[in-house]
């Protein structure tokens, strides 16, 4: 795991344009919402010690560490998952989340033996506000599980429940089943529990919220003594500040449209991507009044679909199954490789190294896109490509 903590300034040689980095703000916040998301951000980039709560284990150090200038993580960053509601998660194993590192005198958890495992990067923090802005009927609207038009793509949406602990007056919260909209199976429904669960499982740092310390149970040593930070180890002031600032974060501008890209677009569409990759959606009344009533050019409609075979982890999440998977966003292709070190690190945990080669690896619900795709001239292929990592 990498230790570092990353702002964009950090991994830049010059100073970013407009639109051209992950960590900028959205338009519109008011003086008292903007001085608050400075200090969510000097608390999502604040690198914990074992003096100050690391652990027992964990992940990271930091939420910045996992998230490269507040956008995907790299292969170095890679959680492991393991279990599903079904078998409870595994807890006497140490699920739903291997934590691989240990402060001094603890015992970091090991992949148990013979239990499937899913590998995923941490994806991008940047949007996520506009994403808790669209409202849940408009995703909902988008959904044909039993692919009534046949068309070959029956998307639907993960309804779960959020954490009891989670305040009603949060976005996703409530008893009841609610729409998933975040991680890779869309398995949570609010941006608050969203934080809280990275805190707790990534890095060790207990909350008001989830004020117990993540133990690894195979170890079967006492943590009293190792963890001396009195608990909950962060306030619920904090957690509520780096909700406010990823909930606040600005999705970076898309690339200009060329007439090669305005040519990609049209292929984009006419092959079948954009049954899935909704160009944009629209949001509704948010109670941070500048994400409301937005455009959102994300590309992606939010729902669960089977991506066959080859990308199933067979670990379920809420209502989605092994197979299924959240239409990953678009946005942010364009600057990605300039926080991964040039790199790119493309589905659920970083198999495709290029977006060709991740459009090559869909199958179920995508296999006909793949198929037209790679039926493409090679011109035809190029431009297509040009426009998706432009946006």
């Amino acid at each position: 795991m990498a230790v570092g903590s990353f702002a964009c300034a950090d991994l830049l040689t010059s100073a970013p344009g407009e639109g051209d980095t992950f960590d900028a703000p959205v338009e519109g916040l008011t003086a008292g919402e903007r001085a608050a998301f400075v200090r969510g951000d000097a608390e999502f980039g604040r690198r914990f010690s074992p003096a100050s709560g690391l652990g027992p284990v964990f992940n990271n150090v930091s939420c910045a560490s996992c998230h490269s200038g507040d956008g995907r993580g790299r292969l170095e960053n890679s959680l492991s998952r393991i279990g599903s509601a079904a078998d409870g998660f595994l807890s006497e194993l140490g699920g739903p989340q291997i934590q691989d590192r240990a402060i001094p005198g603890a015992q970091p958890e090991p992949v148990p033996a013979g239990v499937a495992v899913s590998v995923r990067l941490p994806p991008p923090v940047f949007g996520v506000g506009l994403i808790e802005a669209i409202p849940e009927a408009t995703i909902v609207a988008l959904a044909d599980p039993d692919d009534a038009n046949g068309d070959g793509i029956s998307g639907r949406p993960n309804w779960v429940f959020a954490g009891a602990y989670v305040p009603a007056s949060e976005p996703g919260a409530g008893t009841g089943l609610k729409l998933g909209r975040f991680g890779r199976k869309a398995q949570t429904s609010s941006l608050l529990e969203q934080t809280v669960e990275a805190y707790h499982q990534d890095i060790g740092i207990t909350s008001e919220f989830r004020p117990t310390e993540n133990r690894n149970p195979m170890s079967g040593l006492p943590i009293d003594a190792l963890d001396a930070a009195p608990d909950p180890e962060v306030p619920t002031s904090t957690v509520q500040a780096v909700v406010h600032y990823i909930r606040a974060l600005a999705p970076p501008a898309a690339g200009a449209l060329t007439a090669a890209r305005a040519e990609g677009e049209a292929l984009f569409t006419s092959i079948g991507c954009a049954l899935c990759h909704t160009p944009t959606l629209t949001t509704g009344a948010h109670k941070l009044s500048a994400l409301a009533h937005k455009s959102v050019p994300l590309y992606s409609d939010m729902l669960l679909h089977d991506m066959g075979d080859a990308l199933a982890d067979n670990r379920p999440d809420g209502s989605a199954t092994g197979r299924e998977w959240r239409t990953t966003p678009l946005w942010g292709l364009r600057l990605m490789r300039q926080f991964l070190h040039g790199q790119a690190f493309l589905m659920h945990d970083g198999r495709a190294r290029s977006v060709e080669e991740a459009i090559l690896q869909h199958a179920g619900e995508g296999l006909s896109s793949r198929t037209a795709f790679a039926a493409l001239s090679a011109a035809q292929r190029a431009a297509l490509l040009d426009f998706v990592e432009s946006r």
